[in-house]
């Protein structure tokens, strides 16, 4: 079922080992010009808009954009009890988690008298998207809100897509799950549409039960989504901060011959499971382990639950085997595919995993799958896809946190600086800046 692609004996450097690598086709910039005509609308007519584009795209026109706050309770109340406890779980997993993630304030006495504080200031308001679609996801709404709030956010608003089946609100469980959070302002508002949302605000809609202000413009738009998510995030970064550009999931797994086939068959069914275009990549240096791993998933994939879109992930061009001659050549190929997953099931798994330079978030050994990470492990599964993890990171408080600093002088400790000050600004032909400075000692 995955096609296998045979770096053996082949020499590539990062460019050349990217261009063969199996990698999802996804056309941002495309998708940007086709979602702009949204995010204008949404500018220009605010909660009206929003309610014809959930009419045109989610099949439902909502009564309500924002969630009623009974919708929230009621979600709550009628929540599965075991499904509320391991959300609970999640929840505590996730704070401890991210509250390792805190930077520390620290004071500089850079010259005596002299000091530059830096400071960490979480923005005012952030808008947390939470995808509808294929799948339901309270996890997301755990990643995103808990970073959040760790990060010291003073409004947090959440957004997912409405639903013909629950009456234009979004999914129930995303609705217990922000309740549980403690989220108050949650959107009946998907895809493109609620990114343009966060970053320009919407007024209300004379007539409807959103007459008011239906959403302030916020600072930070975080979570993941499809790619029209993303073109829309791409679009209105620099008017509003963003996480990443998180599109179609993707896993590689870097094994030996040491790792059991059917631990590697499983995880990479599980990620297929997300979306007919997930990317589930081998890495292996191991034919005979590649030949295991293929049967397994030949004998898997007709019994689990989604397996038409399983199968039409493995097949794609966006998945496969790649053989390599050694582990050396297994790291390069890792780092110069930046899997937003990557799983290391080989001997020394911790060893080798020190050599990854570029992954959304690495996986060490058989006991470590992805969906640990997806759930429970206390680290965050929003992150970035596409390569990007070559120079983005999953999102973490920082995410929402703006280093501030903060420069103290004395007098003795200025005018110790005054005369190279003066010659700097001098050789930038900016005297006025010495003045600034001299003009206090006269």
């Amino acid at each position: 079922m995955l096609r296998r692609i045979d770096l053996r004996d082949s020499v590539l450097d990062t460019l050349g080992l990217a261009a063969v690598l199996p990698r999802a086709a996804l056309d941002v910039e495309g998708a940007r010009a086709r979602i702009a005509p949204v995010i204008d609308d949404v500018r220009a007519r605010g909660g009206a808009a929003l309610r014809d584009l959930a009419e045109r795209f989610d099949g439902v026109r909502p009564e309500h954009l924002r969630v009623p706050a009974a919708a929230l309770a009621s979600a709550l109340d009628d929540l599965d009890p075991e499904v509320r406890a391991a959300l609970e779980i999640a929840i505590a997993h996730n704070r401890r988690g991210h509250e390792a993630q805190l930077p520390t304030e620290r004071t500089t006495e850079i010259v005596p008298g002299g000091y530059v504080r830096q400071r960490w200031v979480p923005v005012r308001r952030v808008g947390l998207y939470v995808p509808g679609g294929l799948a339901v996801y309270p996890s997301s709404v755990v990643m995103n809100v808990v970073a959040a709030q760790v990060a010291g956010v003073e409004q947090l608003a959440v957004s997912s897509p409405p639903q013909a089946a629950f009456g234009g609100l979004p999914h129930p469980v995303i609705l217990a799950a922000c309740a549980l959070l403690g989220v108050e302002e949650v959107y009946a508002v998907g895809g493109a549409q609620a990114v343009a949302m966060f970053a320009y605000g919407a007024a209300g809609e004379p007539g409807t039960a959103d007459a008011e202000q239906v959403c302030e413009p916020v600072d930070v738009v975080t979570g993941p989504g499809n790619i029209y998510v993303a073109a829309a995030k791409r679009a209105v970064m620099g008017t509003v901060g963003i996480d990443a550009e998180a599109g179609t999931t993707e896993i590689a797994i870097l094994a030996d011959d040491t790792a059991r086939p059917v631990d590697v068959a499983v995880d990479l069914i599980s990620q297929a499971e997300h979306d007919p275009s997930a990317a589930s990549v081998l890495v292996t240096d191991s034919p005979a382990l590649a030949d295991a791993v293929d049967a397994e998933i030949e004998a898997r994939v007709p019994r689990t639950k989604h397996a038409d879109r399983v199968r039409t992930a493995l097949s794609g061009p966006q998945s496969g085997v790649v053989l390599v001659d050694d582990l050396d050549q297994g790291v390069a190929v890792c780092n110069a595919y930046a899997a937003e997953h990557l799983e290391i099931q080989t001997a020394a798994a911790a060893a080798v995993a020190g050599r990854i330079r570029n992954a959304g978030a690495i996986f060490v050994g058989p006991y470590s799958p992805v969906p640990l990470g997806d759930y429970l492990a206390g680290s965050n599964h929003i992150l970035p896809t596409g390569g990007t993890a070559a120079f983005a990171s999953g999102l973490s408080v920082m995410a929402y946190l703006k280093p501030v600093q903060v420069i103290e002088y004395g007098e003795t400790a200025l005018k110790e600086l005054a005369a190279p000050l003066t010659t700097l600004a001098t050789s930038e032909d900016l005297p006025a800046h010495a003045e600034a400075v001299n003009a206090r000692f006269e």
